[in-house]
Parts: C-alpha cells; sequence; structure tokens
C-alpha cells in the first residue's frame, strides 16, 4: 500500500512538504491513528416519514503501515463535512468506505452516537411527551470486508419477582439500562429495537405521566415482575425470532433501589457461528 503525495504551494507558489507521508525509520504499524470526539450535525430518519435532526460525535480511525510518519488528519474532517444528507445504516457504511480509499489504509473504524429523540403518548391520559434514547452507529473495515453495528440504549422500569413474593405488600424496582447491539446485515428501524426492549420490560418509561397514568404504570410493573435474567433471555428470544439480526448483544443493567450495586446480565450470539437445534 502507498498513500499518493499531493503537491500542495504556498502563497508563494512554493511547494509545502507533506511531512506526514515522510518515511518513519522506526518501522512500527499502528493499529488505529485518527480522530475522535468531533461533533457533527446530522439528520436521521424516523419511521414515522420525517427526519429527525441532531448532533452526533464521531471518531474516525484507520491503520498506518510502518513506513510512513503520519496519516491526514484533514481528510477525516473533510469527509464528515461531505456528508451533510440524511445518514442511514448504508449512507454509514459508504462513508467508511470513502474512508478507508481517501487515507489509503486497509482498514478503517467510525463509530458515530447521538441521541435520538420519540414521541410517546402516556398509557391512559394520551399526553404527548419526548423520550430520549442513545443511538450508537458502528462500522468496521478489514480490508475487503466491512461490517455494521447499530446499538439502542434502552431506560426501562423492572420489578423484582422475588420482592413481590416475599412481601405482604409492594415489590420494589428500579430503573434499568438495556442495550441492545445487532449486526445490520438488512434494514431496520432504530422504533423497532427500542419497541423491543421496551416491551420485555416490566414497564416502559414515559416523559410525562399525570396521575391516571401513573397509576397504569405502577400496577403494569407490578403484574410483570422481571429479574434482570428474565429481562435478557426475553429479549434475545424475540431477536432469535428475527431473521434479520445475525449476531447480536444484548445487555441489561437494573440500578438496585435497595442496594449499593447494580444487577447485571448479558447475552450475545452470533447465529452462523451458534445455531438453535
Amino acid at each position: 500500500m502507498t498513500v499518493a503525495s499531493q503537491e500542495i504551494n504556498n502563497l508563494d507558489g512554493e511547494p509545502i512538504e507533506d511531512v506526514q507521508g515522510r518515511p518513519d525509520p522506526r518501522r512500527i504499524p499502528i493499529n488505529q491513528v485518527g480522530i475522535r470526539d468531533i461533533r457533527h450535525p446530522v439528520r436521521i430518519r424516523e419511521r414515522s416519514g420525517g427526519d429527525q435532526h441532531t448532533v452526533a460525535t464521531f471518531s474516525m480511525y484507520v491503520n498506518l503501515p510502518h513506513h510512513f510518519k503520519g496519516t491526514h488528519m484533514s481528510r477525516f474532517v473533510e469527509i464528515l463535512n461531505s456528508h451533510e444528507r440524511e445518514i442511514t445504516v448504508g449512507s454509514f457504511r459508504d462513508m467508511l468506505h470513502e474512508m478507508t480509499q481517501r487515507l489509503e489504509a486497509d482498514n478503517g473504524d467510525i463509530k458515530m452516537s447521538f441521541t435520538y429523540f420519540i414521541e410517546k403518548a402516556a398509557p391512559a391520559t394520551g399526553v404527548t411527551s419526548l423520550m430520549d434514547y442513545e443511538v450508537t452507529f458502528r462500522g468496521e473495515q478489514k480490508g475487503d470486508s466491512s461490517d455494521m453495528y447499530v446499538n439502542v440504549q434502552v431506560p426501562v422500569t423492572t420489578l423484582c419477582p422475588c420482592s413481590k413474593k416475599i412481601s405482604r405488600y409492594g415489590a420494589h424496582n428500579q430503573r434499568s439500562h438495556v442495550n441492545i447491539t445487532v449486526r445490520a446485515d438488512e434494514f431496520f428501524w432504530l422504533e423497532e429495537l427500542i419497541e423491543l426492549a421496551e416491551s420485555q420490560a416490566s414497564s416502559e418509561l414515559y416523559g410525562i405521566l399525570k396521575r391516571p397514568d401513573e397509576k397504569v404504570v405502577t400496577e403494569r410493573a407490578y403484574e410483570n415482575p422481571k429479574f434482570v435474567e428474565d429481562l435478557v433471555r426475553d429479549i434475545a428470544a424475540k431477536l432469535n425470532e428475527d431473521e434479520r439480526f445475525r449476531r447480536y448483544v444484548v445487555v441489561a443493567e437494573n440500578f438496585e433501589s435497595i442496594h449499593n450495586h447494580s444487577a447485571y446480565a448479558k447475552i450475545e450470539r452470533d447465529k452462523d457461528e451458534n445455531p438453535v437445534h
């Protein structure tokens, strides 16, 4: 692999040396070099048909062979600026390919994290409010092959089955975070993964709840107790049924209300390597 040098002149017409393109005598390759935590405006497609404008935080890396001193950092930013259009999993993959080609690298990695908002109606009164979810796109390219992954972090409520069983009245519950990561082999909406996590919890969360809504949510959670183990297993069972998701990771963390620690569970599966018989 060679990095093409591009002659650039200063204001006097004199050529400016490409310092990054100098040979490096140490002959030590670098696995990842690039930029991280740069914020950039993006547009994300919504299932409802519109676009959501948000700000994403990007990290972009390529490998650097042993015989080059440095990479061209400005090209990472140029690639971001050229992608003002709506970003989908498909266009994100295109950005990954463009990055490795322009930096003339064999391997590349892009991570984009942003907050995604969904308008939700309260269960009894129907009052609407926005719920925020943390989403991450990640693309990895190694040689001619590339993989795309999508992660959603979904806050939910879980109620302890043991507490409900042994107590004369009431049961302790807690807010929980569910993280679902899937390899994006086929098209899907972010809303699908979010709704999957919420549907398997003791109860979903809302931005605004009036008293009738709070009654519904409290009673719903009480009638649907879940251990952290139940939560990840129930979500994994649904993902097992969906052939679009061949590889996934499900993580749940309960921020316990009666302990000074969290309860944690994780399921990871590659259907192609570990088929269900």
